[in-house]
């Protein structure tokens, strides 16, 4: 009875999930307002869109899983509007960082990457992201065939390489981005032998 009204009502589904994707942003751009973040706005800021955008990312890679666990595809309709709100809240995140933080100067952003290795890992992982995001839509898909799916595949690489970022841009208090870690470890574990299938035969040979 919960899954045929669920299939039924995907749309309010997405409607439902867009929904709490948005509202922390309109809770941020009213605590923005009214002068709620604390002794260090533009950290706060930063932090909390970064955060965003891994607890969404983690909760689109839960998707695959839980829809073939309760035996619900059509939960796998939402995957494409979840990435993409992962994407915004990751260029948030960077933009809060170059436009507050380092006043939308472009060489300091460049010196930032450059001697910072956390900030490099995040940046490729928001290249990726928009690799991803631009592919996206149908059409892309259908043009790129196979090739869609290899490129899709990066995100896996996004998961490990975004919890690292975290984990690296915190001088203390590293028990919170290591549970990020572990997390990310556990829902590619679930993945482990689509991942095996892709490993070309001599890496495969040495795992097994």
């Amino acid at each position: 009875m919960v899954k045929a009204w669920a299939a039924k009502h995907i749309t309010a589904i997405k409607v439902m999930l867009h929904g709490g994707a948005l509202l922390p942003l309109c809770w941020l751009a009213w605590q923005t307002f009214s002068q709620q973040l604390g002794g260090d706005p533009v950290q706060y800021l930063t932090h909390f869109t970064g955060k965003g955008a891994l607890n969404l990312l983690f909760v689109t890679l839960l998707i695959s899983p839980a829809a073939k666990w309760i035996k619900w595809g059509f939960l796998l309709q939402t995957r494409r509007l979840l990435g993409l709100w992962v994407l915004a809240y990751a260029l948030i995140h960077v933009a809060i960082f170059w436009l507050l933080d380092l006043a939308g100067r472009i060489d300091l952003f460049v010196e930032e990457v450059i001697k910072r290795p956390y900030i490099t890992l995040g940046l490729v992982a928001l290249l990726l992201l928009m690799a991803l995001g631009v592919t996206s839509a149908n059409r892309i898909r259908r043009k790129m065939g196979r090739n869609w799916q290899k490129l899709h595949n990066w995100v896996y690489l996004v998961a490990l390489l975004v919890p690292i970022h975290y984990y690296w841009s915190v001088k203390s208090a590293v028990l919170e981005p290591s549970i990020y870690i572990l997390i990310a470890a556990f829902l590619l574990l679930l993945r482990r032998h689509k991942l095996m299938s892709h490993l070309p035969a001599k890496v495969k040979a040495k795992v097994a």
